[in-house]
C-alpha cells in the first residue's frame, strides 16, 4: 500500500510540473517578446509568399506548416550578424570544413553541415525526386569547390528554400509523421530543424521542450523552438 501511495505521489508531482511548464509556455506572447525581430519576420514572409507558396504547393506541403517550422529562424535572422559570420567564417569553412566553421547562413539560418546532410539523406529517402530539387549535382572531387557551391546555394533564398522542402519531405518519410496530429508534427519538425535529422525520433522528442532559442548575439533568456513555432501556428494559421 505504501509503495502504491508513493507511486501516485510521484505521478501527481510529474503531472503538476508538466502542466505548469505547458501553461507557462502557452501564456508567453512571443510577438511581444521579440518585438521588431518578430515584425521583420512577418514582413519577410508576406513579401516572399508569392514564390514560397507555389514551391510548397508543388511538393504537397501545407504553406502554414512550413512557415511555422522555420518562423523561429526568420525571427532570429539578423542581417548584421549574418554578414559578420559570412565574412569571418566563410573562408574557414571553404578551406577547412564545417569542423572549423559551421555557421548559420541566410534568412532560413541553415548551416553548411545541414545542407550536406540534406543532400545525403534526400538520395536515400526521396530517391529520384531529390534530383528535381537541387540544381547543382555537387558531384565534385574538389572539396573546396564543393564547399563554395554549398555556400552559394545557402546565400540564395530560393535555392535555400529547396533545402527546407527536402528537409520536410525527408522527415515525413523517415519519422512517419502522418501518425502525429498537426501541432505535434510542427513541434517535432521545428525541433528537428534545429537539432538535426541525424538523430532518432526519440531523441528529437526529448528535445522539444528544451529551451535553446534566443535572438541575440550574446545569450539572454532562452525559449523553446517548438513553442515559438506553435505560437505562430495558433496566431496565423487561419490566414492561409
Amino acid at each position: 500500500m505504501l509503495k502504491d501511495n508513493t507511486k501516485r505521489l510521484y505521478i501527481l508531482i510529474f503531472l503538476f510540473v508538466a502542466s505548469t511548464n505547458f501553461l507557462q509556455s502557452q501564456s508567453l506572447n512571443y510577438a511581444e517578446i521579440f518585438g521588431d525581430d518578430w515584425n521583420k519576420a512577418l514582413i519577410f514572409e508576406s513579401e516572399n509568399r508569392s514564390w514560397m507558396a507555389p514551391l510548397l504547393a508543388g511538393n504537397d506541403i501545407p504553406y502554414y506548416l512550413a512557415i511555422a517550422v522555420i518562423f523561429p529562424e526568420l525571427v532570429r535572422y539578423s542581417a548584421l550578424r549574418d554578414k559578420m559570420e559570412i565574412t569571418v567564417l566563410k573562408a574557414l569553412y571553404i578551406n577547412l570544413g564545417d569542423e572549423y566553421a559551421n555557421f548559420s547562413v541566410g534568412r532560413f539560418q541553415m548551416k553548411p553541415s545541414f545542407a550536406t546532410m540534406i543532400r545525403e539523406q534526400s538520395s536515400v529517402f526521396l530517391g529520384r525526386k531529390s534530383g528535381s530539387l537541387f540544381k547543382l549535382g555537387l558531384e565534385n572531387d574538389d572539396i573546396q569547390d564543393f564547399r563554395k557551391q554549398i555556400i552559394a546555394e545557402l546565400e540564395d533564398p530560393q535555392t535555400q528554400f529547396t533545402y527546407l522542402i527536402a528537409f520536410l519531405k525527408i522527415c515525413e518519410k523517415k519519422y512517419r509523421l502522418n501518425r502525429k496530429d498537426e501541432p505535434a508534427r510542427i513541434k517535432f519538425l521545428s525541433t528537428a530543424y534545429n537539432y538535426g535529422i541525424d538523430k532518432t525520433a526519440t531523441r528529437i522528442d526529448s528535445m522539444i521542450s528544451r529551451k535553446f532559442f534566443n535572438t541575440r548575439l550574446f545569450s539572454t533568456e532562452n525559449y523553446s523552438y517548438a513553442d515559438v513555432s506553435i505560437y505562430w501556428y495558433n496566431q496565423y494559421k487561419s490566414e492561409y
